[in-house]
């Protein structure tokens, strides 16, 4: 088995990557490997939330606090 190597590249349109590899012959079976550079962009809790069935049950930390005391409250019953 060959040493592995790294090459960086590009994401090309349509999704695809393409790699040039002088120093492997060709007809020879190899395994890639693809690490991306950083994560899937980070989005806004709100955003995320907002995706959701029924979107954000609360708007702002008070009406958790109503809530939960709500919850809680009904436990002791």
């Amino acid at each position: 088995m060959s040493s592995p190597f790294q090459v960086h590249t590009t994401v090309l349109p349509g999704h695809r990557i393409e790699i040039a590899a002088p120093q492997l012959p060709e007809g020879q079976e190899v395994t890639v490997l693809v690490l991306t550079s950083s994560g899937p962009p980070k989005r806004r809790l709100s955003d995320v939330l907002a995706g959701y069935p029924g979107g954000q049950m609360f708007r702002n930390a008070e009406e958790v606090d109503a809530y939960l005391r709500t919850e809680r409250d009904a436990w002791d019953n």
